[in-house]
């Protein structure tokens, strides 16, 4: 789109760059006055309510580590779905993966880099109360490490220009900001996040999610670094005190939609419109999170009532899967400290009563999924 096209609303302009022009956004606040209608304010309301109860599990996850787990790998693994990959939520709860030094696929190690990121940056956040520029670096330092080769530098800005794919084929790439442009614009978006201002918390967190993305300040893994800084930010503003929510879920199911709204804010200055569908994500993801941590909670009553009194290794084990889901005959042994055979036993009773089913299809090395548990991870709570 030629520069001179873009209407005053824009909040940004295209800037001469060889062949094609680049955008550039302009310097946070918005200079637009943002007016939102009454369903956003009950969407606003309801976004507020949900995460008040998404914090309220963390009783729950300090009895039950298993519930913050799955946040924070349902999270990683939508994350990489977004960016193509193939991967599902057992893949990165499997022994051979999370304990193995050479993980040999990409999307299961970008995975697990991306939960390590988001852990470390949470319980940076939470002790410092700041969300810095240094930070970031690190944390995309992280997400990179050992799984891709499209970035020359992790953990430092980019020194060159990348183009966005376009949302529909229609539609031409988009160019985000030079790189001569980013330290600027990135101390801006810093200064932002720190700051007081007179949009609501949430909203501004819809701001600074646009401006990242649109700055795209690295030269890969951006759109995983800006949605773990949306899950900071909200343990920054105190509704979160650790990364229980997974908003890649959202972004994955309207792909499209997601871009093609932030492009709209680019090019038409439509915030509204971009903020009510972030809101939306945001309502809809800590619903679903609390509806799938009180699914995890009746199945543990369930297992407390059949096997609570943990007489036997099976009934211990069957309580044992609510800290390690996914497990080898070894992993039982370690659990229950007895031997390999009463292991073997104890398994084998939980295969018999569909608890436990083999996932290799080999007759050694095998691995045993807890398949109530799997159930509730894969479960839609639309």
């Amino acid at each position: 789109m030629p520069r001179d096209t873009l209407p005053e609303e824009a909040p940004g302009s295209y800037v001469p760059y060889g062949s094609r022009s680049y955008y550039r956004p302009d310097p946070l606040p918005p200079a637009k006055e943002l007016d939102f209608d009454a369903d956003f304010q009950a969407s606003l309301q309801d976004a507020i309510f949900e995460l008040g109860r998404l914090d309220g599990i963390g009783e729950e996850s300090d009895t039950s580590p298993l519930v913050y787990t799955t946040m924070v790998r349902r999270e990683a693994v939508e994350s990489i779905l977004i960016e193509g990959g193939d991967i599902d939520i057992e893949e990165v709860f499997r022994p051979a993966e999370i304990e193995s030094n050479t993980v040999s696929e990409k999307d299961v190690k970008e995975a697990l880099n991306y939960e390590e990121a988001i852990r470390k940056g949470a319980d940076d956040v939470s002790a410092t109360g700041t969300i810095s520029l240094d930070l970031l670096k690190r944390l995309h330092a992280i997400l990179l490490d050992g799984v891709r080769d499209e970035c020359d530098n992790p953990g430092t800005f980019r020194a060159k220009p990348v183009h966005i794919p376009p949302p529909e084929p229609s539609m031409e790439s988009f160019i985000p900001p030079s790189a001569n442009a980013i330290p600027e614009l990135m101390e801006n978006l810093e200064q932002y996040i720190d700051a007081s201002t007179e949009a609501h918390d949430l909203v501004a967190l819809g701001i600074t999610h646009y401006q990242f993305e649109t700055i795209h300040p690295f030269g890969d893994g951006n759109g995983r670094l800006g949605r773990v800084l949306i899950t900071l930010q909200l343990i920054q503003q105190g509704y979160l005190k650790k990364p229980y929510l997974y908003p890649s879920a959202y972004f994955n199911e309207h792909k499209t939609t997601y871009v093609k709204k932030m492009r709209a804010v680019s090019e038409s200055g439509a915030w509204e419109s971009w903020l009510a569908f972030f809101m939306d994500g945001i309502r809809q993801q800590a619903a679903d999170a609390v509806a799938r941590t009180e699914r995890l909670r009746t199945l543990r009553r369930e297992y407390e009532r059949d096997y609570g009194h943990e007489k036997t290794a099976t009934d211990r084990l069957a309580m044992r899967l609510f800290q390690k889901p996914y497990l080898t005959t070894k992993d039982a042994v370690e659990l229950l400290d007895v031997s390999d055979q009463t292991a073997r036993n104890a398994i084998s009773e939980l295969e018999a009563s569909n608890v436990l089913e083999e996932t290799t299809g080999k007759e050694r090395y095998r691995e045993y999924k807890a398949v109530d548990i799997f159930d509730i991870l894969n479960e839609s709570f639309d």
